[in-house]
Order: structure tokens, then sequence, then C-alpha cells
């Protein structure tokens, strides 16, 4: 995978992250010592950390994620050397393939229209993790994490993270339809737990034909979101209604 210069391992002598503008917590590197392809807190982010990670994008080229869960990093079976580059996969072509193994029936209806937006992305970005780990919420203990990555939408791809193997093991095939989603919609990758994927959106869809048009692609990406959903999210129309008409947050989940 085609990734900027990796700036973490400098974090081993420099463990506040002085050096890019930060002041990180107590933390630790996951991967290779030359090589890490992860950093991440010890402790509960808090609704503050995301702004405070906020700069190492443009200083060091690493991006903020929200690490959730129960299970510690060694349980998540991280492999990114096992994961393609999503540049190498084409977004309708992943989730049309997808949709020919799915139950939806009929056709793929191809890629919903982009959503012009006023918000900035990064910003919607940090207003969702600030909500998502307030107390009370359910990432409120998530853990601040660092990702070498050109954009958010790769995140899940560079940490070899295996939430949907059941349904995709090559996660960067997703990774693929994230980056179209960025593009469309100015969705971000805001919070990985083992099995989750939590994505900010800055242009969701206005209108409920819109949100249908989302909604077959979001059954492609994450049929169980569908499929095991409540009795409100078992059709298309009901699910596009609940979690994705005006809805700034899109959550997956893999069985």
């Amino acid at each position: 995978m085609a990734m900027i210069p990796n700036q973490l391992p400098r974090l081993a002598s420099d463990p506040t992250g002085r050096a890019f503008g930060l002041d990180l917590p107590p933390g630790a590197l996951a991967g290779p010592a030359d090589d890490p392809y992860l950093w991440s807190g010890h402790g509960p982010a808090g609704p503050a950390a995301w702004g405070a990670l906020r700069p190492a994008a443009r200083t060091a080229g690493l991006l903020p994620v929200l690490l959730g869960g129960d299970w510690g990093l060694d349980r998540w079976e991280l492999e990114p050397e096992r994961m393609s580059d999503p540049a190498d996969h084409d977004a309708e072509e992943v989730l049309a393939g997808f949709w020919g193994y799915g139950t939806a029936g009929g056709e793929w209806p191809g890629l919903a229209p982009a959503q012009p937006w006023d918000t900035d992305p990064d910003r919607a970005a940090e207003t969702v993790a600030e909500m998502l780990t307030e107390p009370g919420f359910w990432l409120a203990d998530a853990r601040p994490a660092l990702v070498p990555a050109r954009r958010s939408a790769d995140i899940p791809a560079v940490i070899g993270w295996s939430g949907p193997l059941n349904h995709e093991n090559d996660v960067a095939r997703l990774c693929a339809v994230l980056r179209s989603w960025e593009d469309r919609f100015g969705a971000r990758v805001v919070a990985l737990t083992f099995d989750q994927l939590v994505v900010s959106v800055a242009a969701p869809p206005r209108t409920p034909e819109e949100a249908e048009a989302v909604a077959a692609e979001h059954f492609a990406f994450c049929p169980d979101n569908i499929t095991q959903g409540s009795r409100d999210t078992a059709t298309l129309g009901g699910y596009a209604r609940k979690a994705v008409l005006d809805t700034p947050v899109w959550t997956f989940w893999w069985d």
C-alpha cells in the first residue's frame, strides 16, 4: 500500500509528540519498531481528544481515530501486511459485487448522487467524536489513536483491521468505498471497535429518495446492518429513514 512517510517511530523518543505540536497522554506504538502502524493512548480519550489530535494531520501526516470496545488491541487480529491498496479498487465495482451476493434482489442500482456540503468534514468529524465520547455515550471509554494514513478512509487498511472478516477479508476493498463516501458525502472514519466502524458524515442525504439510494450502498457494504437490525430497519426503506436520512453518523457492524 502506498503510504506517506511514517512519523510514528519518532514517538518512541518523543512520547508526548511535542515535535508535532502535540501533548499526547501515555500510550504505546503497535507494529514493528521501525515501522509502527498505530499509536494508541492507554486511557479514555475524552471529548477533547479529537480536537487535540487534529494538528498531527498537518504536522506529521498522522490521522486521529478512536478505538473502542472492551478488547485490547492484542485481540483485534490486526494484519496490515495482508491488506491491499484502496487505490487498486473501484468503489462501485466493489459494491456491485457485494450486491450480487446479497439478498436485496434486483439489479445493482448504482451509486447514489453526491451531496453538496457547507460543513467542513474534519470539523464535522470532531463534533461527532466529541459527542460519542461524552460520559454516558457508548464510546465514552474509547482510546485516542493516530495512524499514518493519506486519508481517513484508508485507516482500516493501514492498521489491517479485521472487523468485516466474515464479509470481506481485504478491508482495503471497503476502504475504496469509504474513499467514495469521503468524496460524495464528506465522510470520515471516526471510530473502530473489534467489529464496528463509525463514520461521520458532513453531508448526509436530505430526501427519502436520496437516503434509499445510500441505503442500498450500506446494504452491500454491511448487510448485517439490515438483515440483523431491528424491525424498524429490516427493510431498505426503513433503514434509510432511521439510519441514513439527515443522519451525521453512520455505524456498521459485522457479525
